[in-house]
């Protein structure tokens, strides 16, 4: 079994408070294989999620995301200091506060999302195939769209 020996700095209470509250309910699991799993796929989701910073076909913010629900339910430490890191933590940080989604990142997302679509189904020749790329690509712009969109004002606070 590896053994994870990488150190990270103390986690202050204060400064993760809302980070906790947002998915204090969530129990860690106490099999320590499953925790395993989480801990290898969340680290697997932040490596992918920073690639996808400097490669435009490869989404970050999902990535993070996922690596963000993987460490709240293997490693409350790993969470903070994902939901807490200068860098990688506002990619996400307001969605997983309920705080909304930036105007300017809900049509970022939908629009890369069609354009990518719309290569797909001009690569992909097989019919139920556009027809379930176009199905899901209309269902997550519409989940898109029914996020609250995070105020300006929230945004200049940041800066």
């Amino acid at each position: 079994m590896l053994v994870c020996t990488a150190t990270l700095p103390a986690v202050n209470p204060e400064a993760t408070a809302g980070s906790i509250m947002a998915h204090r309910d969530i129990q860690q699991h106490r099999n320590p294989l499953v925790r395993s799993a989480l801990l290898t796929a969340g680290w697997l989701a932040v490596a992918l999620g920073v690639i996808g910073i400097f490669l435009p076909v490869l989404p970050t913010t999902p990535f993070l995301l996922l690596a963000a629900a993987c460490f709240v339910r293997s490693s409350q430490r790993f969470y903070n200091w994902l939901v807490d890191h200068p860098h990688l933590g506002p990619w996400f940080r307001d969605y997983l506060e309920g705080n909304g989604i930036p105007l300017k990142g809900k049509a970022y997302a939908i629009a890369t999302m069609w354009v990518s679509i719309g290569i797909s189904c001009w690569l992909v020749p097989l019919f139920w195939a556009r027809i379930g790329m176009l199905l899901s690509a209309s269902l997550v712009s519409l989940y898109i769209l029914r996020q609250k969109t995070l105020p300006v004002a929230k945004l200049d606070q940041r800066r």
